[in-house]
């Protein structure tokens, strides 16, 4: 058996001078080269922040070792990637000589540490110095050189080199501020396609969690949309547009606003499902989104659905049983070249339990059936089923190891199921219809079961729902 490494001692012992920084900038570690090169010791720097154990040259008007420092540890936190700085010159203070500092010259590197999170944990700074050679290389050239004296070529190439790293770090910051602007612009545009109102009067019950692949502007094509329909109704919708970027989010702000306005106007989630289909028709880059929809009747305590392609929605049980919404799931929009009615179907719930909508980036790994990613989901929500959304949510996401995002867009929606509250004294009866229409004889279609699947609901008048063993994949792969 192999021996344990010990990491401290190894740290200590690497012969490059290395500090470690929290996301905070303190310093909470220092090897013993860093303390050798510095002059300092590990009382002078841990749990320091470290532009006070570090400070500008007050005597040097064109110091600009913190603002670079800064900018580099800054990017390192966003984009929790390396960030490697061009030479420079950061003076340090001489220790035991208040106000005095010392010439250095640095070639920094900036290294973050994830945390299972998989945001930034930590950040190893790397500082070679380098004071010596600059020092040499200064040594060298002759004194009071003017202006189109010819350099030596070697001594001419090197101060080139030194100065196209100056230009490429001023570039490169430019280039970061506008990326910044750029996503401020984008995060703008998709919390305004995102805004949910009716979502605010949910904070206890409904808690949704979107993050865009990694790598991306923040925006992304998948939505999810929370809407009260008085007075006991609650309607609930997530979807999935093809592709990534500003494209598939301006589809997706058009679709989810189509969806959202007809759900206020129909009484039936594949009434709805259906309109969206015929809109989508009239839209770039529409067809093959999937969707699912469902309205939550907490009078009846009924959750009626459809689904148009998408991955089904789960109904978590109190006792940690979890149920799959696939009873009603036909093709993406648009895929289908002739209108046709979609299905649509309806169970029971009881009070404290678990809705959870989701989509594909969730449980969709390269390599992987996608039924082992959608067990992993529902094992994870068995374990976790008598927490609160907000945990719910969160232990979901660190489960299926996205909590820092992943390589696909991911929306999550997780509901806890209650019963409407006491109507006020004197309320009027709501007009609203019944998410199922009138009861009429319909003579059953030759292909449909003679009764509905345990704990669900048919629907009147929907089409017959496919057989069970072919529910699972039955979803439309994209």
């Amino acid at each position: 058996m192999a021996a344990e490494v010990d990491h401290a001692a190894l740290f200590a012992a690497v012969p490059t001078p290395c500090l470690v920084l929290g996301p905070d900038l303190v310093i909470v570690d220092v090897n013993r080269a860093y303390l050798e090169t510095t002059g300092r010791t590990r009382d002078d720097l841990v749990g320091r922040h470290i532009f006070q154990a570090f400070p500008d040259n007050p005597g040097d008007p064109d110091a600009d070792g913190v603002r670079n420092m800064n900018a580099s540890l800054h990017r390192v936190l966003a984009t929790r990637r390396p960030d490697t700085m061009p030479l420079q010159k950061y003076d340090i203070p001489v220790p035991h000589r208040p106000g005095i500092f010392e010439e250095r010259w640095w070639s920094p590197v900036n290294t973050p540490v994830l945390g299972p999170d998989g945001q930034v944990a930590w950040i190893i700074h790397r500082g070679e110095d380098v004071t010596a050679f600059v020092k040499t290389h200064q040594a060298t050239r002759p004194a009071g050189v003017r202006v189109g004296e010819k350099l030596e070529a070697a001594e001419s190439l090197e101060a080139e080199l030194y100065a196209r790293a100056r230009e490429l770090q001023r570039l490169n910051e430019e280039l970061h501020q506008a990326h910044t602007r750029e996503r401020e612009v984008a995060v703008t545009l998709q919390e305004a396609m995102l805004r949910t109102p009716d979502l605010a009067h949910h904070s206890q019950d409904v808690v949704v969690r979107y993050q865009p692949a990694v790598g991306s502007l923040n925006v992304c094509g998948d939505w999810y949309d929370v809407v009260d329909i008085p007075p006991d109704q609650l309607a609930l919708a997530v979807g999935d547009v093809i592709g990534h970027g500003l494209q598939a989010a301006a589809v997706m702000g058009m679709l989810r606003s189509a969806l959202s306005a007809a759900v206020r106007a129909l009484a039936r989630p594949a009434q709805a499902l259906e309109v969206l289909g015929l809109y989508a028709r009239s839209i770039d880059d529409a067809l093959g989104t999937t969707a699912v929809k469902a309205i939550v009747d907490r009078r009846s305590q009924l959750i009626t659905y459809s689904s148009a392609g998408h991955l089904p929605p789960i109904l978590v049980h109190t006792d940690g049983r979890t149920e799959l919404l696939d009873q009603a799931t036909d093709p993406p929009l648009g895929a289908r070249p002739q209108h046709v009615p979609r299905p649509q179907a309806s169970l029971h719930y009881k009070p404290g339990d678990t809705l959870v909508l989701y989509t594909d980036g969730l449980i969709e790994r390269r390599d992987e059936d996608i039924d082992t990613g959608l067990n992993r989901l529902t094992d994870a929500l068995s374990e976790c089923s008598r927490l609160g959304p907000e945990q719910v949510a969160d232990t979901v996401l660190a489960r299926l190891g996205v909590a820092g995002g992943g390589r696909d867009d991911v929306a999550l929606v997780v509901v806890r199921l209650q019963s409407p509250a006491p109507a006020p004294l004197g309320a009027l009866p709501h007009t609203r219809p019944s998410p199922q229409p009138p009861l009429r004889n319909t003579p059953p279609s030759p292909k449909a079961p003679s009764r509905a699947p345990p704990a669900t609901v048919p629907f009147p008048g929907s089409p017959p729902s496919p057989g069970a063993g072919a529910r699972r994949r039955s979803w439309c792969r994209r």
